[in-house]
Order: structure tokens, then C-alpha cells, then sequence
């Protein structure tokens, strides 16, 4: 019982202040509540975000060999408060000839549809702050509209490079939408519902005597799918090694080149606002939502879980960054292509063929087939060791 009180202790706490408006008007407790859960979802996440600043750049501190911030506060903890400070300081300069109403919206247009996302997320049991039936249409549906909010940057800036990376952004972009949506629409057909709640219990339960749970990625469709969506989100998220929008040697800063100050760091916090929302629907589509990975942990709150997961996947973000160099343009829209587009709907296939196999062991070694057939056929398609010569060094002499 105690533990079932810690689960829902932020549950209890939300019922307890709407206690206080017991006699007002329904519209008047229903705001309430959404007031509530929005300040829950930026609070937690606002402070998240100050978090992975300084520890992002602290472990790539200690990848790359050196030390990380060490100089404000103790271990450098207050750096993103220092960092914050700066920017709001720091002179806003718009260009004169630029739109100044859509340079104005384009950044908070981008910040608004990723914290609009994150609020369809199960955070823990019975802790989503808006659940609705077609929360996972909803979350892609605002998503979408982080395209049009690049355009405006790059547009509203008058100036030809912030045009032209705001354009190459929306190329990437949409080519990697379609793999990112091809691959949630297996867990869609397996659980039969659009909602994030179902899909999460769907993966309840463990099997084998409680030692493997449920979830999706111990499927080999799933498994599949799940690189695939995360590949997929470090290019919707602007990461290495695919932060070409962004990339600084290619051209400039892509759409943000005119941004400074405050603005700048609004589009700083919608990437990182981006990268955990992607990373928490992962966690919701694939590794079980706030679910425990064995039976015996159930009695740790669900929402530490969720929170362990989503740490776990944004500490893999870091890793790659500090370990992968960035691909060329051409390379980030040709993987998308002819590899990720491809796995993508076999993915679909395979959990085709795993669901009709009754989810027993044929249909999971038919899934693996299915799966490992188009995979080794695309690499043989694309190896490109036949297209190049052997290098000749020459030294002078």
C-alpha cells in the first residue's frame, strides 16, 4: 500500500489542490486541471533540459579527453543558469530587411509544437497529462508543423543562407518523417489502437518466468523498428551525425544564422525539447512505457522507470555525438531512401507475419527472416566498394 501511495503521489497531490475549487463551476476544475498538467510537463522538463545541458557537455567533456564546465558553481552545476542569464542579456539583433513578425514566431512556433507533443506521453501509471484516444496522431500531427515554423526562420531572415539551410532542414526532414511514422504504424497494428495508454499496456506482463517482458523490442520487427525510429529521431532532433541543417562548416548555421540573444535559445530549447519527446515516445512504443523490465521491480514507482528509460536514451544521443563525425548531405537523403524507407515497410511486414503466427516462436523466427533477408539485401544493394578506385598515396620525395 505504501508503495502504491509513492506511485501516485503526484496523482494524489493534483487531486488535492482541485479539492480546493470542490464548489466551482466543471469548466472552472477542468482548466484547473490542464493548468496543472501543463505546469507539471514544463516544470519537469524545464528542469530536465537545464540538467542535460551541463551534463551533455560534461560527458562529451570526458569522451573527448578534457574537462567539461568546472567553473560556475559547485562542479559547474550552474552553468545553464549562467548560460540562461547571457542570453536573455544579450542584444537582439534582427536584420533590417527581414520579416520581422514571422523571424519574431518562428522560433516559438518550433518550441510550442515540441512541448505540445510531450503532452500526450505516459509519464507513469496514470500519469499522462492529456489522454486522448489518437494521442499518437496527435503527437505526429504537431510534430509536422516544426517544417513549416524551419521555413519561417529561414524566410523571415532575408538572407540567402538562412534560405537555403531553412530548405536543405525541410528536405531531411520530411525524407525522415516518413520512415519515423512507417515505423510506429507496426505497433499501431499489433495493439489496434492510436492511443500511447493501450499501446504502454499492451506491453505489460513478462514471460519465460517473469525474466523478459513484453515489450515490443525483444519482437524482431520491433527490434528493427525501434533502431530505425531512433535513427529517424536523431535527424528530426538535429543530431550528430546528422545535424547538416545546423552544420557550421557547410553553411553557416543554417536557419538560425540571424537569430542572437533570447531567440537563439528558444530554438536550443525546442531541439532539446524534440529530442525528449522522440525519446520518450520510444520509450511509450517500444520499451514499455513506465513499465518495469522485471517482475521483481514492479514495487519501484512506475514514473522513475519511465524517467530511467528516457535517461538511458538521451545518454545514447551524447554517445553518438561524441563519437560519430557528420554525414554529408547527400549521404543523410540517400540513407533515407534506399534504406530506412525500405526497412521501414518491411517492418510493417514482418509484424504481419509475427501477429498471424499467433506472437508464438514461428512467427517470431518467420519475423527474424523477414527482417535479416531485406536487410542483407539492401547492404549488398548499397555497398559502394565496387564504385571507387584504391587509393594511391604518393609522398614527395
Amino acid at each position: 500500500m505504501t508503495g502504491e501511495r509513492v506511485d501516485q503521489i503526484f496523482v494524489t497531490a493534483k487531486h488535492w489542490l482541485l479539492s480546493y475549487l470542490a464548489g466551482a463551476p466543471d469548466w472552472v476544475i477542468q482548466v484547473s486541471s490542464c493548468l496543472l498538467n501543463i505546469a507539471a510537463v514544463l516544470g519537469a522538463f524545464l528542469t530536465l533540459f537545464a540538467l542535460i545541458s551541463v551534463l551533455e557537455r560534461k560527458i562529451l567533456a570526458r569522451i573527448q579527453n578534457r574537462y567539461g564546465p568546472n567553473r560556475v558553481g559547485p562542479f559547474g552545476l550552474l552553468q545553464p543558469a549562467a548560460d540562461g542569464i547571457k542570453l536573455l542579456i544579450k542584444e537582439d539583433i534582427v536584420p533590417l530587411r527581414a520579416d520581422k513578425v514571422v523571424h519574431f514566431i518562428a522560433p516559438i512556433m518550433i518550441a510550442a509544437t515540441a512541448i505540445l507533443a510531450l503532452g500526450v506521453i505516459p509519464y507513469g501509471r496514470n500519469m499522462t497529462p492529456f489522454s486522448i484516444d489518437a494521442g499518437i496522431l496527435f503527437f505526429f500531427a504537431v510534430g509536422s508543423t516544426t517544417e513549416l515554423g524551419v521555413f519561417m526562420a529561414g524566410w523571415g531572415s532575408n538572407n540567402k543562407f538562412s534560405m537555403l539551410g531553412a530548405m536543405r532542414a525541410i528536405a531531411q526532414m520530411v525524407s525522415y518523417e516518413l520512415p519515423l511514422i512507417i515505423t510506429v504504424l507496426p505497433v499501431i497494428m499489433i495493439v489496434g489502437s492510436l492511443s500511447a495508454d493501450a499501446i504502454v499496456a499492451a506491453q505489460d506482463g513478462y514471460v519465460l518466468g517473469g525474466v523478459v517482458p513484453r515489450w515490443f523490442v525483444f519482437t524482431p520487427w520491433g527490434a528493427a523498428a525501434f533502431l530505425l525510429f531512433f535513427a529517424s529521431g536523431l535527424v528530426e532532433s538535429n543530431r550528430t551525425p546528422f545535424d547538416v541543417p545546423e552544420g557550421e562548416s557547410e553553411i553557416v548555421a543554417g536557419h538560425m544564422t540571424e537569430y542572437s540573444g533570447f531567440k537563439y535559445a528558444t530554438f536550443f530549447l525546442a531541439e532539446y525539447f524534440g529530442m525528449f519527446a522522440i525519446s520518450g515516445l520510444a520509450v511509450t512504443l517500444f520499451l514499455g512505457g513506465w513499465h518495469a523490465p522485471f517482475s521483481f521491480l514492479q514495487f519501484i514507482p512506475s514514473y522513475v522507470w519511465f524517467f530511467a528509460k528516457l535517461a538511458l536514451l538521451l545518454f545514447v544521443f551524447i554517445w553518438i555525438r561524441g563519437t560519430l563525425p557528420r554525414m554529408r548531405v547527400d549521404q543523410v537523403m540517400g540513407f533515407a531512401w534506399k534504406f530506412m524507407l525500405p526497412m521501414a515497410f518491411t517492418c510493417l511486414i514482418s509484424a504481419a507475419v509475427w501477429h498471424y503466427q499467433a506472437h508464438g516462436l514461428a512467427g517470431w523466427l518467420w519475423s527474424l527472416a523477414v527482417v535479416a533477408i531485406v536487410y542483407f539485401g539492401l547492404s549488398r544493394v548499397m555497398d559502394s566498394k565496387k564504385k571507387f578506385a584504391p587509393r594511391t598515396y604518393r609522398y614527395a620525395e
